[in-house]
């Protein structure tokens, strides 16, 4: 199995994603590596982590996520490996529904998320977005936000 982290999907893949046929519900399993030290274009914030420029980043994406009837299901870091192998471990892991394709592209090609996009550009060096659909049975029961994992409050940094 080949893996290669990227920050952008080529023009094939966001063909093949987006031309897929919209059937419903789906989570987003998110497999993100960090750079050591954010990234800016203009060389702005010279000590934030790439950690930090993504935590920006999002903050705003998961009330985006909310907004269009979604959730952040869970973020956390990356900790061990138990199974497999892979030249470098990601950093952390992110899971987050959406009620429709159509919902998620709307999202992504929106002003706002142009508006943030370049701390998430700034912070990562690379990740991989895999979409899931829920088996029979494991549907989103619709957790409390008290049971969330992860909300924008928690983050490090904030905007």
């Amino acid at each position: 199995m080949k893996v290669v982290n990227t920050v952008f999907p080529s023009p094939e893949q966001f063909q093949d994603f987006f031309g897929a046929a919209d059937d419903g519900p789906f989570v987003m399993v998110n497999l993100l590596k960090f750079k050591e030290k954010a990234e800016y274009p203009d060389g702005s914030e010279p000590e934030l982590s790439g950690r930090e420029a993504y935590a920006r980043y999002g903050a705003v994406v998961s009330g985006l996520i909310e907004a269009l009837g979604g959730r952040i299901r869970y973020s956390g870091a990356v900790t061990g490996l138990l199974l497999g192998e892979v030249e470098e471990m990601w950093d952390a892991v992110a899971l987050a529904e959406y009620p429709s394709l159509a919902a998620f592209q709307a999202m992504a090609l929106s002003p706002e998320m142009h508006a943030i996009e370049h701390h998430r550009k700034a912070g990562l060096a690379g990740q991989l977005n895999i979409r899931t659909r829920p088996a029979p049975g494991f549907e989103s029961q619709g957790a409390r936000d008290s049971e969330r994992l992860w909300s924008p409050e928690k983050a490090s940094v904030v905007n």
